[in-house]
């Protein structure tokens, strides 16, 4: 009997081997063949139009009363000087005075439009960094092979990128088949109200509809994924809510000698305790199970045999994620505490506490399970909830074409980069334009070091003039290869 038994188990997993193996071996890679790209790009001028568009300080600002818009009037007028071509041959509209609506007229009109979008705001310099530049934050340096300064990375160079993509097509006699839309905002750092929000808004009216639109977002990124050697090219096809939560608690205050046991501010502190203790369930699925899905061929084969097995290593794979703030964030809603603000006195009990928590949301958690989650975390009746912001956007397509014609652009220019979907943490205009495309995706160009990322909205922002070439080429090869079809 006993030999019987070890012989089913050896069995058993004997099979459980070699279908596990199988799983592994059988995996095929969802890299499509690159390309090679040949076009000659006019350098000198792409180069020196970057840096001086990164001279103009159209900096947002939370109070839009500081936003100085006569330097947005000049940024506009400087386009129109450096794209003479672009503005005989294209209809802009300018919607709401600065955000910026070129139309490329094509010659189908049965095929629906593309849209390409950036935005040519950017964030404040810190006050006090100044000095830590090694370039000044709008000096538009070219230096070492790297041009200098704010919006370098985000986003003039997608501004500067997609018009250097379109001149040097225009300079060629190129037609493309479908109309293209170039839509540029102005105020994408502060939500993107007064520029995305109102382009859509009088697009919609007109009833255009996209076949797909293309914002920043996601880059090429060394060292993203655990397993795999290249760089990976991720492209957002969802960007999580971003909801911020106040929880509050008034009560009787009193001299701190006569304490009660349970003040104001041990409340808040307790509930913001048992939220981080908690967590939101952690579940991979949607985007980051995409990413997963397109990463795991190219990984060594002990990555690549676990996921693989994603349906008997998903805890493991999941605990794992959860390890680093960046991969738990792609599997759940995340909770950050960010102000607490309570008392006046050292020796006078507040008599109200409260904190703000920032939330960003999965695709497909809603704000009321957010906030009922909350509630039967902290188990507070006494402390009220409140929440403000949105959900998360629309997931997009990674079978389409559309998303297909993105991967084929970046494969061409980088041909050694894994490109694969992925959930957005951060927001961007492509929000707006989810109304009225029928797929939204978020993709930067640019290849990207972990320092790179930390000068993004930091100090000595920067981009290498070789990144800042093959930025153009993708915007050049997203254009001719969504002719396609």
């Amino acid at each position: 009997m006993k030999k019987i038994a070890l012989s089913i188990l050896v069995s058993t997993f004997l099979l459980f081997i070699i279908i596990t193996m199988f799983n592994a071996l059988s995996l095929e890679t969802r890299q499509p063949v690159s390309e090679p790209f040949n076009s000659t790009i006019a350098e000198n001028h792409a180069i020196d139009t970057l840096s001086k568009a990164i001279q103009f300080k159209t900096i947002s600002y939370q109070d839009r009363n500081k936003m100085d818009l006569e330097e947005f009037d000049r940024f506009i007028s400087f386009l129109e000087q450096s794209y003479p071509l672009i503005h005989e041959q294209l209809e802009l509209e300018k919607v709401n005075g600065y955000a910026l609506v070129y139309k490329w007229k094509g010659t189908n009109v049965n095929k629906l439009p593309i849209g390409l979008t950036s935005h040519y705001d950017v964030v404040p310099v810190l006050q006090g960094t100044e000095g830590k530049w090694e370039h000044g934050p709008f000096s538009g340096t070219i230096a070492d092979g790297k041009i200098w300064g704010r919006g370098t990375l985000d986003d003039k160079v997608g501004v500067i990128g997609i018009l250097e993509a379109v001149d040097h097509l225009l300079s060629q006699g190129y037609q493309p088949e479908r109309d293209f839309y170039f839509m540029f905002g102005h105020d994408e750092e502060i939500g993107g109200d007064e520029g995305a929000a109102k382009i859509v808004s009088t697009l919609e009216s007109r009833g255009i509809q996209f076949d797909f639109v293309l914002d920043e977002g996601g880059a090429i990124v060394e060292n993203m994924v655990p397993g795999v050697d290249q760089p990976v090219g991720v492209v957002g096809i969802s960007e999580k809510g971003s909801v911020t939560s106040e929880l509050s608690i008034e009560g009787s205050g009193g001299h701190s000698s006569q304490p009660k046991d349970q003040t104001n501010i041990g409340r808040i502190a307790r509930a913001i305790a048992k939220l981080e203790e908690t967590q939101f369930p952690a579940d991979l699925k949607g985007p980051g199970e995409d990413l997963f899905e397109f990463v795991a061929p190219e990984m060594s084969f002990g990555m690549k045999y676990v996921f693989a097995n994603k349906f008997i290593f998903e805890p493991v794979i999941e605990k794992i994620l959860l390890r680093q703030p960046a991969s738990a964030a792609l599997i759940r809603t995340t909770i950050a505490p960010t102000i607490f603000q309570a008392g006046e006195q050292y020796n006078a009990l507040p008599e109200k506490a409260s904190a703000i928590i920032n939330l960003r949301l999965m695709p497909g958690d809603s704000l009321k399970e957010v906030k009922d989650y909350i509630e039967k975390t902290i188990d507070d009746q006494d402390i009220k909830v409140t929440l403000n912001g949105s959900e998360a956007s629309g997931v997009s397509s990674v079978d389409s074409w559309h998303f297909q014609t993105i991967q084929q652009s970046a494969k061409n220019i980088y041909d050694d980069a894994v490109i694969a979907p992925y959930l957005m943490f951060a927001g961007s205009d492509a929000k707006h334009y989810d109304s009225i495309a029928v797929n939204t995706y978020r993709f930067l160009p640019v290849q990207l070091t972990s320092q790179d990322l930390k000068r993004m909205h930091g100090t000595n922002e920067h981009i290498s003039i070789d990144n800042y070439l093959k930025a153009i080429g993708f915007y050049m090869e997203v254009i001719k290869e969504s002719d396609q079809h």
